[in-house]
Order: structure tokens, then sequence, then C-alpha cells
């Protein structure tokens, strides 16, 4: 319990100094956390939208219903489950603007960059089992993607900074690709939703005798 005491007070301090972080001068603070949930399943999404830092919490609109209905239907896990025992990333933390031509601008590289030092740090905290990147930046991260055909459905062993665990893509749930709507992309989620269900951690954080041996 002490162990468990120290990791959560170190999780605590994290989210904290992440709030108050200002290290981007074009991204529009206040970053958005999804709380410090001691937790050995991750999930990271891209970057939020216009609606996360009003309503202070990732995927809270549109793409976000999505998401979660995604993990309902496949996990029988709701929204308020999965915010509770699910941490949530992200690639950046603060919404980045819009795009001169319309759409949510994407982050540059620098941009990147300056926000990877939290989930860095995340990684060492959480020493997470299961990785679930959201989108293709969030791939990105952790694997080279060419097409979502070739990564999304299939499990990958990773190692990151020294932490050793299974990543599952999944495609960005927003409404504007319809990939995950159509074949082969149709199939292929149901077939990585399938595989985030029956992983360990996953079963882990749904029973709570284990879940407290395992955090």
């Amino acid at each position: 319990m002490a162990r468990r005491s120290a990791r959560q007070a170190r999780l605590d301090e994290h989210v904290l100094q992440l709030l108050q972080c200002r290290r981007c001068p074009r991204v529009i603070p206040p970053p958005v956390s999804g709380g410090a949930v001691l937790s050995h399943v991750m999930l990271v999404g891209q970057a939020p939208g216009v609606r996360e830092p009003v309503l202070k919490r990732p995927f809270a609109h549109t793409a976000g219903k999505t998401l979660f209905r995604w993990f309902e239907e496949a996990c029988g896990l709701d929204e308020s489950w999965m915010r509770t025992h699910i941490y949530f990333a992200a690639v950046n933390r603060c919404f980045p603007g819009k795009a001169p031509g319309g759409g949510d601008r994407v982050p540059a590289p620098e941009e990147v960059r300056n926000c990877s030092s939290w989930m860095n740090d995340e990684f060492e905290i959480l020493q997470p089992r299961l990785v679930i990147p959201v989108g293709r930046l969030a791939i990105a991260q952790f694997i080279v993607i060419d097409k979502l055909e070739h990564v999304i459905g299939r499990k990958f062993r990773i190692d990151h900074r020294g932490v050793t665990f299974d990543l599952i893509p999944l495609p960005h749930p927003s409404g504007a690709s319809p990939w995950h709507k159509l074949s082969p992309g149709r199939e292929l989620l149901a077939k990585a939703m399938r595989m985030i269900a029956r992983h360990p951690a996953m079963k882990a954080i749904r029973n709570p005798a284990v879940r407290e041996k395992a955090v």
C-alpha cells in the first residue's frame, strides 16, 4: 500500500505540473488532463480540440462519444468507468488552434518534442502494460505507420524508454474520416477492439482484487 501511495503522490504532482505548462507559444492553453488515474492501461490521443479545454477533460466532444461507444460495445465499459480506470495521455496536451484552411492545426514537430517529456514521465510512473494510441499522430510516436490497414487490428510488443508493453492502435474516431466506417477499416477496428477487451491489463483493471495487486 505504501508503494502504491508513493506512486499516486508522484502522479498527482506530475499532473499538477502538467496543467501549469506553457512551453509552446502557438498553442492555446490550458493543457488538458484526464486526471491522476493510476493505471496500467494508457490511452494516447493526438491533441485536444476546441471543446476539451473548456470542459477540462480529453475526448469531451463528438470524437469522444464515438470512442466511448466503441469501448462500451466491445468491452462493456462506459465513459465514466473508463475515465476513472484508464490513464488518458496525448501527444500534445494543449489545443493547437485552427489551421488556415479550416479544421484543427496539426501540432508542429517542435510542439510534439516540447510535450513529449510529459508522456515520457508518465511511462516511468505508470509502467503501462497496454497502450492504446488513437489516430495517426499518436500511433506514429511508437511505430512507423504507412497505411492504417497495416497497423489497426494488430498487437505490437514495444519497448519505450525502458518500459515494455503491448500496443494496440485504433483509428481516430473523428467524423472527418470515414475510414473506420468502411471496409476494411470497419472490420479491422472490430478486431482491434476485441484484442483490447481480451487483454490481461484490461481484465485486471476490471477486477478489483486483481487490480489491487497489479497497481
